[in-house]
């Protein structure tokens, strides 16, 4: 018997996961597989660079859950700073480019995994590409970025961008020793909150001594004679910077996929099916793809996103590892939790924004509740703000943000487990949570807002 060959694109959570699920469920004798992988590091927690940038985690490796030799070791054939630089979905093979000796070579394929991830927005500006100007998405990424911090005298750091990658870079320079000023586009940071939730975020961050500096584009990097960053530069000001950080986002890496033909969705990523095939005849059924490089189901809008996050990535490989091992498993979709933190602050989303729900044709009511993370008298409580969104005439919950200090963002994980369900903030109210004053006030805060959330949803009639 012929072995089929399983040929993935992409060396990182998806991918390998999708790899190694199939080597579980099929042998080498039944399943061939071959994954390529441009940069140097395999199987890395992308997610937690800005803690090793800013000193929390001790060295690059931790970050690294399995090397390619441990791959290999599993009759994976792991070909490390190797491109995939066309995908021929007709003659179903991959055009690769071994990216030290230049060599390139077809490898057909009789499945296919798409596992390209996404790419970090970089305008194009001036002085964009200048010697101390960093984004921060890969293992080399965040190398080169701490070897630029070491070898620079300065002191002065400019974020671009205020997401989740900004303000946690912001925190992983500010532990660094550095001044940091982040520059932001937007009214406020953290444009996945709604825009008072953001202001929150904005004046704690200026508490800790970060410059905060929003409705800002960047329009130049300026550089010295020595050709190094020397400045930041918007249409109302400069500010200095001996290193400046991207933060600006990402979108998903579909140029391949877009110069096969294969279906993209208004985000620019892939489309799929709960299996995770890609959807439409040119991927002639036996193409799947996850990770950061597809779009998923919103299950409170009903309504394709991007959203780039390990966690999708890992249970998207997981799902395509299994359809393709001969098992059968689906992705439902995602309800758009997210949590992040800078310094001691603590921020926490999930389901809708007050735009997402306009844009979905929803009506919905707002409510925004003060408390804290234990019990008032014990020591310790610290204040946390949730607002709440809920449909107007059904009382569904629609989202839920959170802002605060310790405890305060894994309390989204209830909101994410209630709009997965479809509840309403009235079956919300009646939640047996876990309660003792040193873990939270007899009423959960979650809790709080879900009782005011529907008074006004009575009161909307």
């Amino acid at each position: 018997m012929t072995a089929e060959r399983l040929v993935v694109i992409g060396g990182d959570a998806a991918g390998l996961s999708a790899a190694s699920q199939a080597r579980r469920l099929r042998s080498p004798e039944e399943l061939e597989i071959v994954a390529f992988e441009r940069g140097h590091f395999s199987s890395y927690s992308a997610c937690g660079i800005p803690y090793w940038v800013g000193g929390q985690v001790g060295e690059r490796d931790e970050l690294i859950a399995r090397s390619p030799e441990e791959h290999r070791a599993r009759d994976i054939d792991l070909r490390m700073r190797t491109e995939v630089v066309e995908l021929d979905v007709r003659e179903r093979r991959v055009r690769s480019r071994d990216l030290d000796s230049g060599a390139e070579s077809w490898t057909p394929y009789d499945k296919l995994v798409i596992a390209t991830g996404a790419r970090p927005v970089r305008p194009e500006l001036p002085g964009i590409d200048a010697a101390g100007v960093h984004g921060v998405q890969t293992l080399d990424d965040g190398q080169a970025l701490l070897d630029t911090l070491r070898a620079t005298p300065g002191r002065r750091a400019v974020v671009v961008g205020a997401g989740y990658i900004g303000v946690e870079m912001a925190e992983a320079l500010l532990n660094r020793g550095y001044e940091v000023t982040v520059v932001n586009r937007g009214a406020e940071p953290m444009s996945t909150l709604d825009p008072d939730m953001g202001r929150l975020v904005h004046e704690a961050m200026t508490g800790m001594g970060i410059t905060m500096v929003d409705d800002a584009e960047v329009t130049e990097i300026r550089t010295g004679d020595d050709g190094r960053v020397r400045a930041v530069v918007t249409r109302d000001a400069e500010f200095p910077a001996d290193v400046v950080v991207l933060g600006i986002g990402v979108r998903p890496e579909t140029t391949l996929a877009r110069a096969a033909g294969l279906p993209l969705g208004e985000h620019g990523g892939l489309l799929t099916d709960l299996a995770m095939r890609v959807r439409g005849s040119a991927a002639g059924g036996v193409v799947w793809a996850g990770g950061d490089c597809v779009e998923v189901l919103d299950l409170v809008s009903r309504r394709e996103r991007h959203i780039a996050l390990g966690t999708h990535a890992n249970k998207h490989g997981q799902v395509i590892g299994s359809n393709v091992g001969g098992g059968y498993a689906t992705f439902p979709g995602v309800v758009g939790t997210a949590v992040s933190k800078v310094c001691e602050l603590e921020i926490a989303r999930t389901g809708l924004r007050e735009k997402d729900a306009d844009r979905a044709g929803l009506q919905y009511v707002t409510v925004t509740i003060e408390s804290t993370s234990r019990a008032g008298y014990y020591p310790g409580a610290a204040p946390m703000t949730v607002k709440m969104l809920a449909e107007r005439r059904t009382g569904r919950l629609l989202g839920v943000q959170i802002v605060g200090r310790e405890g305060a963002a894994k309390r989204v994980d209830v909101a994410a487990v209630a709009l997965t369900a479809g509840m309403t903030v009235e079956q919300m109210t009646a939640l047996d949570l876990g309660y003792a004053p040193p873990f939270s006030p007899v009423w959960d805060p979650v809790l709080v807002a879900a009782r005011k959330a529907v008074t006004a949803v009575r009161a909307g009639g």
